[in-house]
């Protein structure tokens, strides 16, 4: 009964108790940084030869040229083929169903003319080449190949690279069937940040990107950090976090375990019930201390339980709403009787699952939306990955003559307003020139 901090929002000192809370500092110290720009400097300065020394070093096996970083697409096929049909429905069902999320993501171009005849407007293209991330080793998310995969397919982009680490040589078959279905155009045997370069800068044997996407390690997260404004990336990931809001009616089993599927990612993860039921809070206290036991990764979720884990006891809904928009979490479950009432309410968070029947671990998996979500309280300012991030726009402008001599007045005053003659008298010539 003792495992998570209890705090209630009529305390004095709620607000700093939260704020304690939530607080999450990365652990790329001094330290890594200097390790991954190290690294980031050999892979721009050496290519292939800088992979082929991290890959033996760090991932312990040795591959003789860089062309045995390549995992060549029928090496993917292979593995779809050779994994349970169980998983290859699971990874198609899954698929299909983000695809078709995906699909009412696309953005379209638009335009309209002004009454001279001015064109204004706005166009829509892929990215020409994206890399993706995938982690290895003992974390392989073949649900994160999927969910980064697709909405750069849907969206267009041109060629998706894909790099995984292979600790020890050994490959994950079902990394490689996600790939597989999900389209992937090349994948690359190698991890940690000297992948991010690889992908960021190109070298002989892996092509260069404009984005990249994918969770990873510290080094991984510290390496896009760094390699941020010569390639795009999706974001700089924390810890994974929930929040639920129950009105207690719903099974206290059902939300201990919703709070476990968070905590068990690593010590670092975040699970927050909240509820103006105090009875309901000690019966979800008492099911955590009896269900945590019977699971197999129940060490890793007590210490994050213990570490940033919480029950909150609020005044009412409204209390309750009012600290989900402060906490802004990543994945924030309602699980209340009428949720599509009050989820209008709700200003910041990364993924809503409503009602009481809306585990979160669907949207892990196979909902249909993104399970790539902002953390950290960065959903007050940022969205779930989807088509749109693997889409650009550009501004058409098509000005007709006499839209031209129009524009041209206000223009000329404006530049010359800010000392730029020049500006000013490129407008004018055409201005002068309008019939």
């Amino acid at each position: 009964m003792t495992m998570l901090q209890r705090l209630s929002t009529s305390d004095p000192d709620f607000a700093d108790r939260l704020a304690a809370l939530l607080a999450w500092e990365s652990v790329s110290d001094d330290r890594v940084q200097q390790i991954v720009a190290e690294i980031l400097r050999a892979v721009r300065t050496q290519g292939d030869a800088a992979l082929l020394e991290y890959t033996t070093r760090f991932d312990r096996w040795t591959p003789t040229t860089p062309a045995d970083l390549e995992l060549p697409r029928a090496r993917l096929e292979q593995a779809w083929h050779t994994i349970p049909a169980a998983q290859r429905q699971a990874l198609d069902a899954a698929a299909e169903r983000i695809r078709t999320y995906a699909e009412h993501q696309k953005l379209s171009g638009w335009s309209y003319r002004d009454a001279d005849g001015t064109l204004l407007g706005q166009q829509v293209t892929p990215l020409d080449r994206a890399g993706l991330y995938v982690p290895g080793g003992k974390a392989a998310y073949p649900s994160s190949v999927l969910m980064n995969a697709i909405p750069a397919k849907v969206a267009g982009v041109g060629e998706l690279i894909m790099v995984v680490p292979t600790p020890d040589g050994e490959l994950n078959e079902l990394v490689l069937a996600a790939a597989h279905v999900a389209g992937v155009d090349r994948a690359f045997a190698i991890g940690g940040a000297q992948a991010v370069a690889a992908l960021a800068y190109g070298t002989a044997t892996i092509p260069g990107v404009d984005k990249i996407v994918g969770p990873g390690n510290i080094y991984v997260a510290t390496a896009k950090r760094a390699v941020f404004g010569q390639v795009g990336i999706d974001m700089v990931a924390g810890p994974s976090e929930i929040l639920v809001i129950c009105d207690g009616a719903t099974d206290p089993d059902w939300i201990a375990m919703d709070l476990f599927s968070q905590a068990e990612h690593d010590e670092d993860a975040q699970s927050i019930l909240v509820s103006w039921d105090a009875a309901f809070l000690d019966q979800v206290a008492a099911s955590i201390e009896r269900l945590l036991p019977t699971l197999e990764r129940a060490p890793i979720i007590e210490a994050a339980l213990r570490a940033r884990g919480a029950l909150i006891f609020a005044r009412d809904l409204d209390d309750a709403i009012a600290v989900a928009n402060q906490i802004a979490p990543e994945h924030l479950e309602l699980s209340v009787a009428d949720p599509e009432a009050i989820v209008g309410r709700i200003r910041h968070a990364g993924a809503i699952f409503m009602g009481r029947y809306t585990a979160e671990a669907l949207g892990d998996y196979c909902a249909g939306p993104n399970h790539v979500l902002p953390t950290s309280r960065t959903a007050r300012f940022s969205s779930p990955l989807g088509v749109y991030d693997f889409q650009k726009r550009s501004s058409l402008i098509l000005a007709s003559a006499a839209g031209s001599a129009r524009l041209a007045q206000t223009a000329s005053v404006l530049a010359r307003g800010e000392g730029l003659t020049a500006h000013a008298r490129s407008a004018e010539y055409r201005g002068e020139c309008a019939p």
